[in-house]
């Protein structure tokens, strides 16, 4: 399968917001279980290192690009700043997630 065939795919999924403390917060949706086997599939296709995979994402209503990182035989989708304020989303809260990674391969 060429890098282009197969993309873009979408998910819709509903996960809790988690929070890890390092030297600054950071935010993480994690991905359901269920979905690990075909990101992992998916992600070596689109990966620019280390795993990472570039994903465009909304969450209530609210629009970002980021990239998926693999933890722990899964994976988290970190939250911008700017999409927790513009949604008031915190840790602890339970938001639907549409994400599309390959968009650009499309």
């Amino acid at each position: 399968m060429s890098a282009r065939e197969g993309f873009p795919v979408r998910f819709e999924f509903a996960a809790t917001v988690i929070e890890w403390r390092g030297p600054s917060p950071f935010f993480f949706v994690p991905i359901p279980q269920e979905y690990t086997d075909e990101l992992r599939r998916l992600a070596k296709a689109v990966s620019y290192g280390w795993g990472v995979a570039p994903v465009e994402a909304v969450i209530a209503g609210a629009a970002f690009t980021t990239s998926l990182f693999p933890k722990d035989d899964g994976y988290l989708l970190p939250l911008k700043a700017g999409v927790r304020r513009t949604t008031n989303v915190t840790a602890g809260d339970h938001v639907t997630v549409e994400m599309t990674i390959g968009a650009a391969l499309g």
